[in-house]
């Protein structure tokens, strides 16, 4: 696909970084170009006491940066989460050893995916769905700024993190990594997380501050199976239109880094495309950032991918599309191969100066050098009660009632409640996966000062009226999905004394490969343990705590009241005892567009044409799309209503900015947050055009009878699309505004292309 624009607003280099950067580089060897380029895992620097408790090895870490010149270290020993003050000793040791000749720091880096991921004493937030759900960028951006600060506190300046794969692939095991099924959420939020990470100021990150990595680029999230890590097949419009939004987004807004898809797009792997890599990515924008490959994806060319015959030739395909730092993680012989592939002029010399430029230049604008590592004491907020605050808002904005029938919520004080279900008395379902460990199972074990659901509840309603019965419980030794021997009589006998049923159902914790699925319809144990208790006649409340949206459509009815908690972090169940008691609002909307069935998988923004009616005849048949909620879906205990739809303009041009705006009325009787969602529809193109597409959103607070004017500010460009020919288009015609159920059409005076 051919460049369709030229993009604007990346920011500046600082001439004084680049002058020391020129400096540093005429100094280094070839070899110490090629051992920045590499990046290995903590556990190969130290190792366990008889205790189980890591050390660093000073003699071994001397040994590997002596011999290989490593220029980064990913990752927790053990894959576990060691405390603040370990993290400051285990890096203090390897900065000494890292700046011996040159000066030039080690780069940390860790998955702190939803706070302090890898820090066992700091805070865990909301994952990235809920952040899409809360369509809040300012939760976004304070719960990124906090796991900075935290993250910095403990000596590491760079997180792989925000994830903005889009995720629309409901089968797909990391769609909570993102933000949503959207583009334009994931643009939005991503660009908010990258501001709250790395500061105001890209260029001179301060030591409360830490890189962000962007990942992954890109089309990781729709693989054709379903699984992780598998290939995807993407029209090259929707690869450039959403795929490559939220990349955009974070180029323009300064993000240090970028992480590269594991699989193959169209045939190509990713860490082979040098259009996306090189032309889309650096060229085309001007990105002066830094691309780092994922887990060991070099070796995925010769032993998976099959383009390459060996781990050389890989190595010169993935540097020569565009990589700078090849994260091996358990071996630096990729170093040595480097210097080979240099010298026997496969890979130029220009190549590896441009991606040691990139890796220095993160290390600099980082200050690295002058501040390679940090005292925990230094930062008197970590684990305190302001980030806490941060977590449990993020919960309260992203809870979404989806059910209330019969006003069954909120349940009142003195009333008595079953919580039954396997994800009723968990910390690891609520954290899921990325917590504290990789897969998120040894949760329990971290988190016990925090409230599951069952805790929550006995202390909003007192104990005396909380009956914990499971009836169904998962198998915490085995994989994630591996449930017990149900009992579910138990729970049955156990309604019969109770006012309200609270059945707490969903998944437990999991991520990437492991967490890959052969059925999406939820466990039959738990919907089995739902019918049950129906036919006791007790109004049910069903609690979803998932992290995709598990299939429930037969048991959708038995239901009075659900809730999707999604995966809402350490505070997560004291939020949804306050919505559920009616002390607090619900405000969360769907992030994503929730299933009713698997063979009608679709994303809200589908196009008209995927919807086929049934047709009369030999061909009786019926193609429509089914949901069980739709993306943007969220009731509340109050009531809006829109109203006064205003639009400046009936007819633009490409370079007019168009004014729209609503009048928003809480209608009801409690106060609330409401996002007010802005969306448009091409209503004929010389494309299929999508059904809509979202363009903006606002979340305001009103009152109960309050009125507020929304304003949205919406450039004429941003209604372009990519054509056939892969280029920006903006066709003359007419346009659907719509917010909440209010209309209007607005004309594009003439074609333009870009």
């Amino acid at each position: 696909m051919s460049a369709c624009t030229v993009y604007a607003g990346v920011p500046s280099k600082d001439p004084k970084i680049e002058s020391k950067i020129d400096n540093l580089l005429s100094k280094m060897t070839l070899e110490e170009k090629a051992g920045q380029m590499i990046q290995l895992v903590t556990d190969l620097f130290g190792g366990n006491d008889k205790k189980g408790v890591f050390h660093i090895d000073e003699h071994k870490t001397d040994s590997i940066f002596s011999r290989y010149k490593v220029g980064s270290i990913l990752n927790a020993p053990n894959t576990v989460a060691p405390t603040a003050k370990q993290w400051e000793d285990y890096v203090a040791r390897i900065q000494k050893i890292s700046m011996k000749r040159l000066g030039i720091p080690c780069l940390m880096g860790l998955d702190q995916n939803h706070g302090s991921t890898y820090i066992s004493d700091g805070i865990l937030y909301p994952q990235n769905i809920n952040m899409g759900a809360s369509f809040n960028r300012e939760i976004t951006r304070k719960a990124a700024e906090a796991t900075a600060y935290e993250t910095r506190a403990a000596s590491i300046p760079w997180t792989f993190n925000p994830t903005v794969d889009l995720g629309r692939d409901q089968r797909w095991p990391r769609i909570y990594e993102n933000f949503g099924e959207d583009a334009y959420v994931n643009a939005q939020l991503g660009a908010a997380a990258v501001l709250g990470f790395q500061g105001a100021d890209h260029n001179h990150v301060d030591q409360q501050h830490i890189a962000a990595c962007m990942k992954h680029y890109m089309g990781y999230s729709v693989p054709w199976t379903g699984k992780d890590r598998t290939p995807a097949f993407i029209a090259p419009a929707e690869l450039r239109e959403k795929h490559f939004a939220p990349f955009l987004e974070a180029i323009n807004n300064g993000v240090h880094s970028v992480m590269v898809n594991s699989a193959s797009v169209n045939g190509l792997p990713m860490h082979a495309n040098k259009e996306l890599l090189t032309d889309w990515l650096k060229v085309e924008t001007g990105w002066d950032g830094m691309l780092i490959t994922d887990w060991a994806d070099v070796n995925n060319l010769y032993t998976r991918e099959m383009i390459a015959k060996d781990k050389k030739e890989a190595l010169c395909i993935a540097i020569n599309a565009g990589i700078d730092m090849v994260m091996e993680p358990y071996s630096a012989d990729a170093q040595p191969l480097i210097v080979e592939l240099v010298k026997e002029g496969k890979i130029s010399q220009e190549r590896i100066d441009d991606a040691v430029r990139r890796i220095l230049r993160m290390k600099f604008r980082l200050d690295l050098f002058a501040h390679p590592t940090q005292k925990v004491k230094d930062y008197p907020k970590f684990g305190g009660n302001d980030f806490a605050q941060i977590s449990y808002d993020g919960a309260l904005e992203s809870e979404i009632l989806l059910k209330n029938e019969g006003n069954v919520l909120p349940i009142k004080k003195g009333k008595k409640i079953l919580i039954t279900g396997p994800n009723a008395n968990s910390m690891r379902c609520l954290d899921g996966g990325w917590s504290y460990t990789w897969q998120g199972h040894l949760t329990d074990q971290f988190a016990e000062k925090y409230n599951t659901i069952y805790e929550a509840f006995c202390k909003k309603y007192g104990k005396e009226n909380i009956t914990l019965v499971q009836g169904v419980t998962y198998n915490q030794t085995g994989k994630y999905f591996e449930e017990n021997t149900p009992n579910i009589d138990s729970a049955v006998k156990a309604a019969k004394n109770v006012d309200v049923i609270v059945a707490c159902i969903g998944e437990n914790s999991y991520t990437e490969t492991p967490g890959n699925l052969t059925d999406l319809t939820l466990s039959e144990n738990q919907r089995n343990l739902v019918k049950a208790l129906a036919k006791t006649g007790k109004p049910i409340v069903l609690v979803l705590n998932e992290g995709r949206p598990r299939i429930i459509a037969d048991i959708v009815p038995l239901a009075k009241g659900i809730i999707d908690i999604l995966l809402p972090g350490s505070f997560g169940a004291d939020a949804l005892a306050d919505l559920v008691a009616g002390e607090k609002n619900f405000s969360g909307k769907m992030p994503y567009t929730y299933p009713s069935e698997i063979n009608s998988l679709a994303n809200y923004d589908f196009k008209k044409s995927q919807e086929v009616g049934t047709m009369e005849g030999a061909y009786d048949y019926d193609a429509k799309i089914t949901q069980q909620w739709a993306f943007g879906y969220g009731l509340s205990y109050t009531t809006y209503k829109y109203s006064n739809l205003c639009i400046d303009k009936t007819s633009f041009t490409k370079d007019d900015v168009i004014t729209i705006s609503v009048d928003v009325t809480n209608s009801g009787k409690m106060a609330g947050k409401e996002s007010v969602l802005l969306y448009s529809s091409d209503l004929i193109a010389s494309m299929v055009p999508d059904g809509r597409r979202l363009r903006g959103f606002e979340k305001v607070e009103l009152m109960p009878g309050e009125t507020r004017t929304v304003c949205f500010k919406l450039k004429a460009s941003d209604l372009a699309f990519v054509g056939y020919d892969g280029k920006w288009i903006l066709e003359e015609g007419d346009f659907r505004i719509q917010i909440g159920q209010l209309t209007k059409n607005i004309t594009c005076s003439s074609t333009y292309k870009f």
